[in-house]
């Protein structure tokens, strides 16, 4: 499953990025690191970007940057 499975209030883990380079090393330095939780906060109001909070920060990503981290779903 990836991040963009998620729905609105879903929280997940990473379990890994697959995106590769300089698009993974800035994934990194936000905070999608491994076993770092997610949660969807929101979507914009095309459905594109969305909303997440890693570790106390809000950040958007593109449906396609989304789909390069892989999670597992959280249990609330």
């Amino acid at each position: 499953m990836t991040l963009d499975d998620l729905k609105r209030g879903d929280k997940g883990r990473v379990v890994r990025i697959t995106a590769s380079g300089p698009f993974k090393k800035r994934l990194l330095e936000m905070g999608f690191i491994q076993g770092a939780e997610v949660e969807v906060v929101k979507y914009a109001p095309l459905k594109d970007p969305v909303e997440y909070m890693v570790k106390g920060y809000h950040i958007s990503l593109r449906h396609e940057e989304a789909q390069q981290i892989e999670v597992e779903r959280v249990d609330q």
